[in-house]
């Protein structure tokens, strides 16, 4: 029999409160494609964690192509050929692909860095590979699909042989994960093992040669993706057959909550990141959002909430009224709601109590605001709202955000801007990273609140998200609006084509 490449047998490890990974059983062939699923909580990032060095297991036992193995730094788990491509990119902007590469683990020529070597090593990498990359481009200008194929090369430059990928797919559009899966199948194909995290089920059925399934800190399965469906894995996750989001019928009326006219907006550097941005949502009308990352997304959302400037002669109407020049505040306290895209940075306060989260943005306003100062007692009744009617699953109002599951922490920050009775609701990937339990909790409660009336702008990058939920698209590239499409006429291809620049306006190929 073969030895496993990674063999982990009884793996625990507990957090105040928590039990994360209970005797979680999990054994990789070599060179296979091995998927770990499991809805958010069911320990999947801590055990990469552990497998990775980020973390150390409580008990248990860990194997390496049969040696037994303790890592207490990625470094140690690097050296035995582990390497991570996490979901967040861990790149210097400002450098080069070249220069992020080799970052820390330069060649030397004489005590100097030897940039030829490198540059030599790089490029034999990317064609051995099929990993198209340009040393010399600086990372700031690449695209999402580009930035991954640089963070799999660093991994491969330091001698990875077996590659874990965290939710590898989540920020890209469909011809991107095609390029992804086609990349793994050539790592798989030069004898490289791969440990693939994903709540996309479809992806996880296309790619994987086995998937293993943890729920609640557990082994659940290890099974065959072509003997199982989609539904009977969420089944093996969560208890139920997988959500999907669904178009009701519109209920829009004429009534325009928002309305950009000529919106720009300037970069650090004076270039425009919001080029002539028009667009209206109406009363009852999910619009939605799409692009691929870094073509004004962000801009859009941070002029609306006031966060950023907007160039003479550019226009924001709430409701009719021009807010161009008010307050951050004054924007909030005329119940803008939004849902950020990053809750960790934006939406939490990680170590304080639910209670406290509840009032964020909201802190000058009742419930949690009498007159100047904050109301602690209805504070505490209103979060007890919150956490019965969005299902936030706590012990405790008490209990800190950071010990929340992804999920839950998403119904808490929804359920907060929900429970203030916005006019517009701005959502920025609502779903990320989130389980398919708690993604059908945020759909339901999107529809609940388009079905009463409420205008939401839907920012996102999952392409069956945008087409399932929205009434109308608009596509944003390069900082502007270059296409408003109808959902129900646009496939997922399609729109991604868009998204890239590689259909036109006209939905002609270029």
């Amino acid at each position: 029999m073969t030895t496993p490449a990674v063999e982990l047998s009884g793996i625990t490890k507990r957090y105040p409160g928590v039990v994360a990974n209970d005797a979680v059983d999990l054994q990789v062939a070599e060179g296979e494609i091995h998927a770990v699923v499991g809805e958010n909580g069911a320990g999947k990032s801590t055990l990469m964690k552990i497998l990775y060095g980020m973390q150390s297991p409580d008990e248990g036992q860990m194997l390496v192509r049969g040696a037994e193995v303790q890592f207490s730094s990625p470094a140690e788990a690097i050296a035995h050929g582990i390497g991570m491509v996490h979901q967040h990119f861990m790149l210097a902007d400002n450098l080069t692909v070249l220069e992020n590469v080799v970052l820390g683990a330069e060649p030397q020529k004489r005590g100097f860095i030897d940039r030829e070597a490198a540059r030599r090593d790089l490029e034999h990498l990317g064609a051995s590979y099929g990993l198209d990359i340009h040393p010399d481009d600086l990372v700031e200008t690449l695209e999402v699909g580009e930035r991954q194929r640089v963070e799999i090369i660093k991994v491969l430059y330091r001698g990875a042989r077996i590659l874990i990928l965290d939710e590898p797919t989540s920020v890209l559009v469909p011809q991107e994960v095609e390029e992804l899966f086609r990349n793994l199948r050539e790592l798989k194909a030069r004898g490289h093992t791969i440990l693939f995290i994903d709540h996309k089920l479809e992806e996880v059925l296309a790619i994987a040669d086995t998937v293993t399934v943890l729920r609640q800190g557990r082994t659940m399965a290890t099974v065959d993706p072509k003997r199982v469906t989609a539904s009977e894995l969420a089944e093996l996750m969560v208890g139920s057959e997988l959500p999907s989001p669904s178009t009701e019928p519109r209920a829009a009326d004429d009534h325009v909550s928002l309305s950009l006219s000529d919106v720009t907006v300037l970069d650090e550097t004076k270039r425009p990141a919001l080029d002539n941005v028009s667009l209206a949502v109406r009363r009852g009308e999910i619009l939605g959002v799409a692009g691929v990352e870094g073509n004004g997304q962000g801009e859009l959302i941070e002029a609306i909430l006031g966060l950023r400037s907007i160039e003479d002669g550019g226009q924001i109407l709430l409701d009719g009224e021009e807010i161009s020049t008010w307050s951050v505040r004054r924007r909030r306290e005329a119940r803008i709601g939004y849902v950020p895209e990053d809750r960790h940075r934006r939406g939490l306060l990680l170590d304080a109590p639910l209670w406290e989260n509840a009032m964020l943005g909201h802190q000058t306003m009742e419930p949690f605001a009498r007159g100047p100062l904050l109301d602690r007692g209805r504070s505490r009744e209103a979060t007890t709202r919150i956490v019965k009617d969005f299902d936030v699953r706590t012990p405790s109002i008490d209990t800190s955000a950071r010990a929340l599951s992804g999920g839950n922490q998403q119904k808490l920050v929804i359920g907060r801007e929900m429970a203030a009775s916005p006019r517009l609701l701005i959502a920025a990937h609502p779903t990320r990273g989130i389980d398919v339990g708690a993604q059908a909790a945020v759909w339901e409660e999107l529809r609940t609140a388009r079905r009463n009336g409420l205008a939401l702008l839907l920012v996102s990058a999952d392409l069956e998200e945008l087409l399932g939920l929205a009434d109308r698209l608009v596509v944003m590239l390069r900082g502007r609006v270059v296409a408003e499409l109808d959902p129900g006429t646009t496939t997922p291809r399609q729109l991604g084509g868009y998204m890239t620049g590689a259909e036109d306006v006209t939905g002609d190929e270029e």
